[in-house]
């Protein structure tokens, strides 16, 4: 099968799993960024359980591949009572390994934060939360946005683990394998949605580049 018959067969199939990928990866992201700040401020409270147990869910589902996670939720869960829908599941799987890997973006930012600036604010009687909002918080997000495009794009090739039970609409990696089963796509089916990773991908790291450059704090 040529690129122009598969293009004209399929490319419906295409387009409609391009845009669940993107709808996917924007939803996903935005839980990944509201869960790696949650589990910063933990693991910089002046509360040593809350410490631990933000450095606790860094080590594990940082070091959890996201198939053997997702094969844990799928079947460890109903065991529990609880069973999810796949695509559930499956952004569920990308924001827990996803935001472990924010918050250690985030802890990098505010490292690159001088001591100065915490001895101030406490001179000044700015409590621990006031703090946070105040000066580390916004400062952290300014310095990341870099490593957090990279991990924006780390987001969208994950979703491609919802391709292990294909989805309704599909992602971009399911789709070859609907067509595959109805047709002969071959590794042309595979590059077409290859293709579609990588423009995003390009896209993605064009804006964060220049976001980085307009937020970027020069030291």
């Amino acid at each position: 099968m040529g690129l122009s018959e598969l293009m004209a067969t399929y490319g419906r199939n295409y387009w409609e799993a391009l845009l669940s990928t993107w709808g996917m990866t924007a939803f996903c992201f935005a839980f990944v960024m509201v869960l790696a700040v949650v589990v910063t401020v933990m693991r910089v409270s002046p509360f040593k359980p809350l410490r631990l147990l933000g450095d606790g869910y860094v080590q594990v589902f940082r070091n959890i591949p996201g198939v053997a996670l997702l094969i844990i939720i799928v079947y460890a869960l109903p065991s529990l009572k609880l069973v999810l829908p796949y695509r559930t599941c499956v952004i569920l799987t990308v924001v827990l390994v996803a935001s472990a890997f924010g918050s250690e973006n985030f802890m990098t930012g505010i490292n690159t934060i001088g001591v100065g600036q915490i001895e101030a604010a406490r001179s000044l009687g700015l409590s621990f939360g006031q703090m946070l909002r105040r000066i580390v918080i916004p400062q952290a997000l300014r310095t990341t946005v870099l490593p957090m495009t990279n991990l924006l794009i780390a987001v969208l090739l994950t979703t491609s683990i919802g391709s292990q039970v294909p989805l309704d609409p599909l992602e971009l990696t399911g789709v070859v394998s609907y067509i595959n089963t109805r047709a002969t796509g071959g590794i042309l089916a595979f590059a077409v949605s290859a293709a579609g990773y990588a423009l995003t991908a390009v896209v993605i790291a064009f804006v964060g580049n220049r976001i980085d450059r307009k937020v970027r704090i020069v030291r």
